[in-house]
């Protein structure tokens, strides 16, 4: 499919005020080209901040336009399309944490499987609608060897119930295809990392917590390897194939770094030293943890079908990504301190109301 074959004019993006989410509206509205609307619900969870986006909200009037919902409230997804006319939906929306799902599995459930299954639902009532896109992960596909690559033919065994709740919802999408003619396309990512990210995740807490000089925990003994995917490439491969990706194909994306989550740290500590110069250096603060339940030893990527089908590649290395990672928090002390303290929070209740 060509990109003039696929014309979107008023996108839905659901999660927009996460940290994918945000950052894909970002690179929407000021790097694509793209001239529609954007229309971002958000049901405004701890991890969704409106903050990350009041700069676009004043930069594109009528462009860029916030809702507050539950996408478990099927009623209210109904008006929200109709008011907008929608005809695409970018899908992001979804409750990510590992450690989370472990202790709090019902919330998944609800959301990553539920929320999904209104969306495709009010999706398919549309007239002339024309793309629904699921943004996944690959935890899916469950843990790796020390070899080889997932494919998007790679069988499902998800480990924990974020990523069994997120391979539900990839089969709901591709069932949605196959049985309703619904297009969809659906892609697959490896781990996220870059500006906007809730400290809870790896990169942000061990550069935050570096800075405060607070212990740096790393589970296991930190061999565990993921494929590190910088989110500005990341964004840039969803508009890549809602643009021209064949409908019911599945795409996956990685950023070609995989990398032990040990020399990760390392990296972030070395970064940290070269423009802090602390004494003792930060590797000084690395704590090995216990290691948490069902935690996937390897996840890498094979994104040739991307590549080769749609010419994307990551414009960022790990180590270009990175330092650009760790100087943006350095630089935006502001944004971290709001969201450790929680004042993002107070600031959506007197906006939003609870």
């Amino acid at each position: 499919m060509s990109t003039s074959d696929r014309e979107i004019k008023n996108l839905l993006v659901t999660g927009g005020c996460g940290f994918i989410g945000s950052n894909f509206i970002r690179f929407l509205l000021e790097s694509s080209g793209f001239k529609g609307k954007v229309v971002n619900v958000d049901k405004l969870t701890y991890a969704g901040n409106p903050l990350n986006l009041r700069d676009i909200e004043e930069k594109f009037p009528g462009r860029y336009i916030f809702e507050r919902a539950d996408i478990c409230d099927l009623e209210r997804l109904d008006e929200i399309f109709s008011k907008y006319e929608i005809d695409s939906v970018c899908h992001l929306a979804a409750e990510s944490h590992v450690d989370r799902s472990i202790k709090k599995p019902a919330e998944f459930i609800y959301t990553n499987i539920v929320g999904t299954f209104n969306l495709l639902e009010v999706s398919r009532s549309r007239p002339s609608f024309v793309l629904f896109h699921h943004v996944s992960t690959d935890e899916v596909y469950g843990s790796l060897g020390p070899e080889g690559l997932f494919k998007e033919t790679t069988p499902y065994h998800p480990n924990s119930p974020y990523s069994a709740s997120k391979a539900s919802s990839d089969h709901l999408v591709r069932a949605y295809n196959e049985t309703y003619g619904l297009p969809v396309t659906v892609s697959n990512c490896s781990n996220n990392y870059g500006p906007y990210q809730f400290p809870e995740k790896l990169v942000p807490l061990m550069i935050l917590n570096g800075v405060e000089g607070k212990p740096l925990p790393v589970y296991g003994d930190g061999k565990n390897v993921r494929d590190w995917l910088f989110v500005e490439d990341h964004c840039d491969a969803i508009w890549t194939i809602m643009r021209k990706g064949a409908a019911g194909e599945t795409y996956n994306i990685g950023g070609n770094s995989e990398i032990e989550n040990i020399n990760v740290v390392y990296t972030i500590c070395d970064i940290l030293d070269s423009i802090l110069k602390p004494v003792p250096g930060t590797r000084e603060l690395i704590k090995f943890v216990k290691d948490r339940p069902g935690h996937d030893r390897r996840y890498a990527i094979d994104f040739s079908k991307l590549h080769k089908e749609l010419g994307w590649n990551p414009r960022e290395s790990f180590a270009t990504g990175i330092e650009k990672t760790v100087k943006w928090y350095l630089e935006n002390t502001g944004w971290t301190k709001s969201v450790k303290s929680g004042d993002y929070l107070k600031w959506i209740d007197e906006h939003y109301g609870n």
